[in-house]
């Protein structure tokens, strides 16, 4: 089996161990959130590329952290079972901040396709509001 193969069903396994755990403890709003947050932040940069409103220079750089993401090579390799994953969620932190300060948290509030609640406490790690 490949080592991307591994390393991303690890990284499945423990999203979805989380995501249960919350359940479990009776915090089904917070598991919903988690669960739908990479999808809406994969949504979210899809539609950023898209938006002709969107500057080029963070689109070049969603574009740059995709490349990133997706690249076999990675400062700590991903079978590592908690570091692995590390540098990619790291790039993907920045890539996002650097966006949302950027293109401005008026157009990533209208292009967020999740809770408001999130988008904001996003908005509100990144800086810009």
């Amino acid at each position: 089996m490949p080592a991307w193969l591994v390393a991303l069903s690890i990284v499945l396994l423990l999203y979805a161990t989380a995501v249960v755990w919350l359940i479990l403890a009776g915090r089904r709003v917070a598991a919903r959130e988690l669960a739908f947050l990479v999808p809406n932040l994969v949504l979210l940069f899809k539609d950023l590329l898209r938006d002709p409103a969107v500057p080029r220079g963070p689109k070049i750089v969603i574009a740059l952290g995709i490349v990133w993401l997706l690249s076999p090579i990675d400062l700590l390799p991903e079978f590592l079972p908690v570091l692995g994953p590390l540098d990619d969620a790291v790039v993907a932190a920045l890539v996002l901040r650097y966006v949302v300060r950027r293109a401005g948290p008026d157009i990533t509030r209208a292009l967020w396709r999740g809770d408001p609640a999130i988008v904001e406490r996003i908005l509100r790690l990144s800086g810009s509001v």
